[in-house]
């Protein structure tokens, strides 16, 4: 083989290595064909030679819609561990979210115990980007209302994982004086405190009223499609009692454009089996 032609064997196998190069290389093979095609043309028919202009104009087009919704939808499963510069904390990372997640999930007997462990493990590949949440200013930084802060301690370290920080607050009055200091990506909040048993709702109220447009998340012991609708009703983003959802609701909001990909789905489940 000449040197060029290692190059292009070389190229193809870097390519293979994860799912996007993969895609990548598909394509090219493909379009390369079609001009190789395009090169024996002369003697085809005006008839014969339409189909190969209309797939010529048309494959990029499609391709660019494809690939479109594969990073808006699939983004994390776009690469390997192998494409960062310290596979291993990046993989650790990871496990500590599922690890988090499924301590949380083992608080609530009626979402499966470890049955759910396949699940935790989807939601945390497909939740998260590609890449940790900013590390600067307010963009990764939630408030978390809740007069019993404890309860919550495994759900916040998942977050962590990924890179999201908190202040807590204990009240709505707590709440509304830190919001005025500074500004949150989201806020997480209970539903009944001290100061009533739908003060959840007072709070967003008044966030909403104040023209505070932060996405609000509900995490409480309902789960109830009336709940849901009710929170949107109040201008709420989500309701639920599921650590996993909220882990989804939550970071799809605040790094919902980019990120890094998460550990193989063996390696993550085979972490979590053994946590539970």
């Amino acid at each position: 083989m000449s040197d060029s032609q290692f190059g292009i064997v070389d190229a193809a196998r870097g390519l293979a290595r994860n799912p996007l190069g993969i895609i990548a290389l598909f394509i090219v093979l493909v379009y390369g064909f079609a001009s190789l095609v395009t090169a024996f043309a002369g003697s085809f028919t005006p008839e014969e030679r339409l189909p190969l202009i209309y797939f010529l104009v048309l494959f990029p087009v499609a391709v660019l819609v494809v690939f479109a919704w594969l990073v808006s939808t699939h983004s994390g499963k776009l690469f390997s561990p192998a494409d960062f510069k310290n596979e291993e904390n990046y993989v650790k990372m990871q496990l500590s979210a599922v690890a988090s997640l499924a301590t949380a999930a083992a608080k609530n007997p009626s979402l499966g115990g470890e049955s759910d462990i396949a699940r935790i493990v989807e939601v945390v590949q497909e939740a998260a980007p590609q890449k940790s949440a900013p590390t600067h200013g307010w963009r990764n930084h939630v408030l978390w209302v809740d007069d019993r802060p404890e309860n919550n301690v495994y759900e916040r370290q998942a977050f962590e994982a990924v890179g999201l920080k908190f202040s807590l607050a204990l009240s709505t009055d707590d709440a509304l004086a830190a919001m005025e200091r500074q500004k949150f990506a989201a806020v997480i909040s209970d539903m009944g405190r001290r100061e009533g048993p739908r003060e959840g709702y007072v709070l967003l109220d008044a966030m909403r009223a104040e023209g505070n447009q932060t996405p609000l998340f509900f995490y409480a012991s309902s789960n109830a499609p009336e709940h849901k609708r009710e929170t949107r009703e109040h201008g709420g983003q989500g309701c639920t009692n599921n650590a996993q959802e909220l882990f989804h609701l939550v970071t799809k909001a605040i790094i919902s454009g980019g990120g890094y990909p998460f550990a193989p789905v063996d390696v993550l489940r085979s972490a979590a089996s053994a946590r539970g």
